[in-house]
């Protein structure tokens, strides 16, 4: 059978589970509930992305727009957001009234050539069915000198996550088969333009005392696994609580590139 994605990123996507269907629509609710912006993945795009007041920016795959708000509100620059849910957009609008969030999809990019100073998303390229395209088009409206910022997952942090992995190990196997490797990434950035390839692993731990955004499947991982596989990880996690605060690590790779 497959898994059928209805993605906020980009076009539904298939996998080889059952079928089960995630409508990012109807997840719009629990991801501006649960999903927060990681404070080291911010930290580096704002000193590795060089952006400041007059820096125009573009987030692929915006979601609710935790990132593009939180880059205006730290430097002011100009940002835009695009999206194919519409409602993560009409979430994300109502928190700013100044970014520029709207339709659309990263492999087709409805900007002009060399408009912006950074191009980032974060937790998307796995939807991205035509990478090469993205980046060739991020490639196109990004201006001499600007950057792109992918935020994603190797697969040792795939293997590690915690508590994803940790408590839900059923969602590795489906994680390893979505997420490209970083690798392919880079060969992709070198064939359409980018130089000065590089990449950075963050990191910020933390301690869970509240474990609704699981229950919420607030992580699309948690769509891809059974039921039973997902209430095991549930009761694990609410036997661990009862001792306290689960101790977790959230890690990315930010891949940079450079358009000279």
């Amino acid at each position: 059978m497959n898994v059928i994605v209805l993605s906020s990123k980009v076009l539904p996507r298939l996998f080889e589970r059952s079928c089960i269907v995630i409508d990012y629509d109807k997840q719009a609710t629990e991801y501006a509930q649960h999903r927060r912006v990681h404070p080291e993945v911010l930290k580096n795009i704002l000193t590795d992305g060089g952006i400041h007041g007059a820096s125009n920016v573009l987030e692929v795959g915006c979601g609710t727009g935790n990132y593009s708000v939180a880059l205006e509100t730290a430097v002011g620059c100009s940002c835009w957001g695009i999206d194919p849910s519409e409602q993560m957009l009409s979430r994300a609008k109502g928190r700013s009234q100044t970014i520029r969030f709207q339709p659309g999809e990263a492999e087709s990019l409805d900007f002009p050539a060399d408009l912006f100073h950074l191009v980032f998303s974060v937790d998307v390229i796995h939807h991205v069915d035509d990478r090469s395209a993205y980046f060739g088009e991020a490639y196109r409206v990004l201006k001499r000198g600007g950057k792109v910022c992918t935020v994603t997952d190797s697969e040792e942090i795939i293997r590690h996550r915690q508590p994803l992995a940790s408590h839900f190990p059923e969602t590795v196997e489906m994680e390893l088969k979505r997420y490209p490797r970083i690798g392919e990434l880079r060969v992709l950035m070198e064939s359409v333009g980018f130089d000065a390839i590089h990449e950075t692993t963050v990191e910020f731990a933390y301690s869970l005392d509240d474990i609704q955004a699981y229950r919420d499947k607030a992580f699309s991982s948690l769509h891809l696994i059974s039921e039973e596989a997902f209430q095991m990880g549930m009761a694990r996690m609410e036997r661990d609580l009862r001792e306290g605060p689960i101790p977790c690590v959230s890690r990315y790779v930010l891949l940079w590139g450079t358009k000279n």
